[in-house]
């Protein structure tokens, strides 16, 4: 356990160190609702005010770019450039090693969730959510079920220069086919239909 949490620890410290990883897997989905919620917050999309909508869309968002896109690219660097395999020499067993990762992606999605809550209340007066823990859970269930997709990615690229195109082509159209930041009643038949065979979907759902 002492082990398990010095990792945690680094891999925190390691996150917010790369200023790229925190701009676009924390920042950029807070960032859009900001923009998005001031400029569209007050129209209707589905016959409710659209700043609720954007919120639980920037909500999944967040969770996709940090548990799925951010964890599969930084582990595929590791491995291109040799972390893992010192990690292996090291005291430390691979499993509290990802597990550090994975927990330490969960805080990450933690604090963005509550920032992009007090952000849609605040400012975008979108309210707060009805049942926070049922919110809480789905969070959570999409972040374990993301970040397990995210390291099965991690066997389709074989190349760190790679990584960010691979994942970018997957998890990109997901999102504007998911009903990120609009209703998948509004897309054509034939995208209708592969976006519920989307997991982001069911997650922005629930």
């Amino acid at each position: 356990m002492r082990l398990f949490l010095h990792e945690l620890a680094n891999q925190q410290r390691l996150f917010w160190r790369s200023r790229e990883s925190a701009f676009f897997t924390f920042l950029l989905p807070i960032i859009l609702l900001v923009i998005l919620g001031l400029v569209y917050g007050d129209k209707e999309i589905d016959g409710v005010r659209a700043a609720p909508y954007l919120v639980a869309g920037m909500l999944g968002f967040g969770v996709i770019s940090t548990a799925y896109a951010g964890l599969a690219i930084n582990l595929v660097i590791r491995r291109e450039s040799g972390v893992l395999k010192r990690v292996r020499g090291t005291p430390l067993s691979p499993a509290a090693f990802l597990g550090a990762v994975v927990v330490s992606t969960l805080v990450v999605i933690g604090i963005e969730a509550l920032l992009q809550v007090l952000i849609g209340r605040y400012v975008l007066d979108a309210g707060f959510p009805e049942s926070p823990g049922g919110l809480a859970v789905a969070l959570l269930l999409g972040a374990a079920a993301f970040s397990a997709l995210g390291l099965a990615t991690t066997a389709l690229v074989k190349s760190s220069e790679g990584s960010s195109a691979v994942v970018n082509a997957i998890y990109l159209p997901m999102v504007f086919i998911s009903g990120v930041f609009f209703s998948v009643y509004t897309l054509p038949g034939f995208l209708e239909a592969i976006a519920y065979v989307l997991p982001l979907t069911y997650l922005l759902e629930l």
